[in-house]
């Protein structure tokens, strides 16, 4: 028997603010991850900002999994000699 993955809904429109990844279906049938912020959730629309600072939009309608991540940790600082 081979690997079966389970897709499961865990954010809500009552999760903007927190840090999430979404899986969204492409009109093609392939699929789309997004990291990030959800910044607002109005009208079936959602948006997310990346850790880049860009704004993606998804259609609500076609995620079919998404879940609430860890908050990023800081960037560590190297300094010279260590």
């Amino acid at each position: 028997m081979g690997f079966v993955s389970r897709f499961t809904q865990e954010v809500t429109s009552h999760d903007v603010g927190r840090r999430a990844t979404l899986r969204s279906q492409l009109p093609d049938g392939r699929f789309r991850d997004i990291v990030g912020v959800l910044e607002s959730w109005q009208d079936g629309v959602i948006h997310v900002r990346r850790r880049d600072g860009t704004l993606a939009e998804v259609a609500a309608d076609t995620v079919v999994a998404s879940r609430i991540v860890p908050q990023q940790p800081p960037r560590r600082r190297t300094t010279p000699g260590s």
